[in-house]
């Protein structure tokens, strides 16, 4: 594999990367893949408490939640059962909004 230095404004200088050099970028990348899941998950929750925040006025004491958006925020606070890939975080299709 190859890698460009550059020194200081100078000419970018193309090398082999050395068997260390090499060895740490791999570790670098399987750590990088290894984490992509949870990052996956870290977004879809960041989506899924803003949509549950702009509900969350409907809780109020002195208001009588409709059976509809009992049910819309319960598949928001379920939105990560059984995403355990990738694949399926990127799949999942939040439920359809509903009106306030």
């Amino acid at each position: 594999m190859k890698k460009v230095t550059v020194i200081g404004l100078g000419t970018p200088v193309v090398e082999d990367m050395t068997s260390e050099e090499l060895a740490l970028k791999q570790a670098e990348e399987k750590a990088w893949n290894d984490g992509a899941l949870d990052r996956a998950l870290s977004n879809l929750r960041t989506k899924r408490n803003r949509l549950l925040a702009e509900t969350d006025w409907t809780s109020s004491s002195d208001l009588t939640m409709s059976s509809a958006m009992t049910t819309y925020r319960q598949a928001l606070r379920d939105a990560t059962n059984g995403l355990d890939t990738v694949e399926k975080v990127e799949a999942y299709q939040f439920p359809t909004e509903v009106l306030k």
